[in-house]
């Protein structure tokens, strides 16, 4: 894609949201900062747009995602919203609503997604979401969710999107610009630990729209050093 790519962020205020405007910001990318408070750490950078939306509305989402448009071309809508407790109706009806206006659109969408959606690294068949060594029976409708709403994008016949899960442990952190990639089975880094932090999941976000790969559905896990091109 090109330097001066224009996306969409759906949920610009969360940890990994805001991370991603924060990073898209950084490389000269112009975004379109959706959020229900689109007040953040980006406010007045002249490359980020924030917009006013409500992700419980569908019809307020197809409204903010078409009238983005009028910006300049989106070429991507980045949906990293997640809500404290889980509402599994609300994260699917939300994918749904953005898949479709974007299967309309002719646009790409990322989904910020869950490491439940995974398979367990010691049994294929064994998703994370049924695992107890990473899901214990306190979070597992957080990680079911997770299932539900990859569940919906592959449902999907007309938009254009990959879910990216994160490992079992996502916080905020350093950016350190390295991480390492992989797709649909959960990653271990060298120290035994299946962690990354929001900067560099953002760092990922940024770089799979910039280069998409063959994989709808991917994950990443930290690392030391940048990957190799």
């Amino acid at each position: 894609m090109r330097t001066d790519m224009r996306i969409a962020v759906l949920g610009a205020t969360g940890m990994v949201g805001s991370r991603v405007v924060d990073e898209a910001n950084a490389r000269g990318r112009r975004v379109i900062a959706l959020s229900r408070r689109p007040v953040g750490r980006t406010a007045g950078s002249p490359n980020v747009t924030p917009v006013g939306v409500d992700a419980n509305d569908s019809r307020a989402v197809r409204e903010a995602l078409v009238g983005s448009a009028s910006h300049g071309r989106v070429e991507a809508v980045v949906l990293a919203v997640r809500t404290m407790p889980v509402d599994e109706e609300f994260l699917v009806g939300t994918t749904r609503a953005v898949l479709d206006i974007a299967g309309e659109l002719g646009i790409r969408v990322l989904v910020v997604g869950g490491a439940g959606a995974l398979r367990s690294p010691e049994d294929p068949q064994l998703l994370v979401a049924d695992n107890t060594a990473f899901v214990p029976a306190d979070i597992k409708a957080v990680a079911a969710a997770g299932v539900a709403q990859l569940r919906t994008c592959q449902s999907h016949a007309k938009a254009d999107w990959v879910y990216l899960s994160p490992p079992a442990l996502l916080e905020p952190g350093l950016r350190t610009g390295g991480y390492r990639r992989g797709t649909d089975t959960l990653l271990i880094g060298a120290d035994g630990r299946s962690w990354i932090s929001a900067e560099d999941l953002a760092v990922a976000v940024v770089d799979e729209l910039d280069t998409p790969g063959p994989d709808q559905h991917i994950t990443v896990v930290h690392h030391t050093e940048r990957p190799s091109t």
